[in-house]
Order: structure tokens, then C-alpha cells, then sequence
């Protein structure tokens, strides 16, 4: 399926394309063997001929596919939308480190995501929902801007019965049974087993993770324990272009997952 040479995109058959709002749509993609190559937390180039590139998470893993949760908001990602089922779209990758459940394994482990952010994590969510024996529990807090910005509502629906889940809309818009505000204000709440070897990934817009790390830090969470998506411009996907450069770091090969240790210390 992949390419020999890193550069040059290859043909991926689009399976199937989910709707989840107006504007954000996963297109699941061909791709053999995808449970053993890729991770949760890579991305991928998609490629559209005179239109350009667009980084983007992978936001599923099959036996033999990939999904990408895409939203129309750029001249790239606005073309792909005209492509259906059946077509093929032009990918590269995969790219990043991603999340690596050793890291995690036999951990109590907290998972807190908004809007898009939930995109590289709900790999992550997935694998524990349906292996609760590789962890000592787990907690997934999401939070969106409304109910009609929910994205896998059927993920979410098995997390509630399988797992520790929690959601809040920043507004749910006089819709009934939605907690009205942001993650950052669940955190407290949590009450971890043993605050030492609790981990924790963060992912979402830079001031949710922010505060949510404070949040985490305050619970007692030590830095060493914590992870995050460094989300970023990424053009090239391989050190070259410079454009995802911070400081000595190149967000497309030392992340885009980060441990906060090291991502509290790159300064742009």
C-alpha cells in the first residue's frame, strides 16, 4: 500500500464517509493491516493534485482501515468533500510518533479532549474500552461548543456503558440532559487511586490544555505523567521544510505526541 519513497502520495479507496455535523465528516480509508502500522496520535498528508496538502490525525484504526475526521474549512479539505465512496483520495504517511499503549498499560488513566482533540485520542479511548484489563481504570472527559458539534456519537454512547465518560457542551443551547461548560472544570472532581502512577493525555485547543494540565498538576498528577498532542502546522511530515520547527524540535518527527516534560519547555 505505501509508497517506497516518503515523498509520493499513493491511492487510498475511500470505504465509507460518516457524517457527524454540518461541516466535519470521517472518511474511513483503505489500508491493509493498519491495527499493526499505525497508532493513534499519527497523522497523515492528504493530498489533492493543484490544490495542495493537508495534515491530518488519524482518527480510527480498523483490521484494514484508517478514518480521517475532516473538517470543510480550507481550500484543501473544501475538495475533498467532493470526493465520494468508492473514489480514492492521494495520502502519505504515516507520520509522528503517536500514543503508545506501554506507556499506559496497568495505569489508571485519564483522557481529556475538546472539539477536534478528540480526533487523535479516540483511538486511544477505543482500545480501552474494549481491553479494560490492560488498565486500572480509565476516565474519558470530552468537551464540544454545542450538541450539534458532538463528533462519535456512537463511540460515545459504548464509552458511557464501558467506561468512566463525562462530556460537557460549552453551550447546550436549551437542549435538555447536556452539562453546560468546559473539561477544565471536571477535573477537579476526579479522584485518582494513586496520584503517582496516574497518567494523563490532554489534547485540544492550546488554552483547554493548558488549564487542563493545571488542573491535573493541582490533583497531584506528576509532570512525568502527562502527555499531550502538539497540534501544528505540519507541510512536509518529514524535517525538511522547517515550518513545524520549535526551537531544535520538529513537531512532524519528535511528536506530535509530546510528553509535558518536554512541551513545556518549547517555546515558540
Amino acid at each position: 500500500m505505501a509508497a517506497t519513497n516518503t515523498y509520493i502520495p499513493f491511492p487510498s479507496k475511500i470505504l465509507e464517509i460518516i457524517r457527524h455535523t454540518k461541516k466535519e465528516y470521517t472518511f474511513r480509508m483503505e489500508y491493509p493491516d493498519a491495527l499493526h502500522k499505525i497508532r493513534p496520535g499519527q497523522f497523515f498528508e492528504i493530498s489533492m493534485p493543484k490544490f495542495g496538502e493537508a495534515p491530518i490525525s488519524v482518527s480510527g484504526i480498523g483490521d484494514n482501515s484508517i478514518d480521517f475526521t475532516i473538517r470543510d474549512v480550507g481550500v484543501v479539505t473544501d475538495e475533498v468533500f467532493h470526493y465520494f465512496e468508492g473514489k480514492s483520495l492521494l495520502i502519505r504517511g504515516p507520520y509522528g510518533n503517536g500514543f503508545v499503549y506501554d506507556d499506559y498499560n496497568g495505569s489508571e488513566l485519564i483522557v481529556v479532549a475538546g472539539g477536534t482533540g478528540v480526533s487523535p485520542v479516540r483511538g486511544v479511548i477505543d482500545h480501552y474500552a474494549h481491553h479494560p484489563e490492560d488498565v486500572d481504570g480509565i476516565t474519558a472527559i470530552v468537551g464540544f461548543k454545542s450538541p450539534d458539534d458532538i463528533l462519535f456519537r456512537d463511540d460515545l454512547d459504548y464509552w458511557k456503558d464501558h467506561i468512566d465518560f463525562r462530556m460537557t457542551v460549552d453551550s447546550a443551547k436549551g437542549q435538555p440532559g447536556y452539562r453546560e461548560g468546559f473539561v477544565t472544570a471536571v477535573v477537579p472532581e476526579l479522584t485518582p487511586k494513586d496520584l503517582n502512577t496516574t497518567k494523563a493525555i490532554v489534547v485540544g485547543p492550546p488554552p483547554m490544555m493548558r488549564f487542563t494540565i493545571m488542573g491535573l498538576l493541582k490533583l497531584g498528577i506528576p509532570e512525568t505523567n502527562i502527555w499531550l498532542s502538539q497540534e501544528r502546522k505540519m507541510c512536509c511530515g518529514l524535517g525538511k521544510c522547517g515550518h513545524c520547527k520549535i526551537g531544535d524540535t520538529y513537531v512532524c518527527l519528535d511528536g506530535p505526541v509530546f510528553p509535558y516534560t518536554k512541551s513545556k519547555t518549547m517555546i515558540d
